[in-house]
């Protein structure tokens, strides 16, 4: 048997066949993590409302408890049962950043907060959500924009 008869009977992937495969597989693992990016996102804005939603509950007992003055998130996390990631000023939970403002009740006006959850990242591949999302004491309701900005009280309800 000749050595050209021995190369023609082998079995296997040629080079070219072996390039194609692995071109394949790096497509589907390129759109895989473009779709898991997209469902991390939207995980995060979905737990980002949510937990405004909740902090907005904290402070209704919190006020009810302290003769309507609201709290700031170390007080929530004490008095409440917030999350102990939410200590400091500015807590990064789910890759939202948590901004509150607390103003002290006056004989002129009752007290007043204001909550902000505003992205980590908010463009690109490694983006941590889109929209940003804000309520506070005067509404019943979380308001958001896609807009890359921080939210306000007269940007739309979700």
């Amino acid at each position: 048997m000749t050595l050209r008869k021995k190369l023609k009977d082998q079995r296997g992937f040629n080079l070219i066949e072996l390039m194609i495969v692995i071109a394949i597989i790096g497509l589907l693992i390129s759109v895989g993590a473009i779709g898991w990016g997209a469902m991390t996102r939207a995980g995060n804005e979905t737990a980002a409302a949510q937990t405004l939603d909740r902090i907005r509950t904290y402070q209704a007992q919190y006020a009810a408890r302290n003769r309507g003055s609201f709290g700031n998130f170390d007080d929530l996390i004490r008095v409440s049962g917030l999350d102990e990631n939410f200590a400091g000023e500015r807590p990064v939970v789910n890759g939202y950043i948590f901004t509150m403002t607390v103003e002290e009740a006056t004989d002129a006006r009752p007290g007043f907060f204001s909550i902000n959850a505003d992205p980590q990242v908010s463009e690109g591949l490694t983006a941590t959500g889109t929209r940003h999302f804000y309520t506070d004491s005067s509404i019943g309701t979380i308001k958001a924009t896609d807009e890359n900005r921080p939210a306000k009280a007269d940007d739309r309800s979700m």
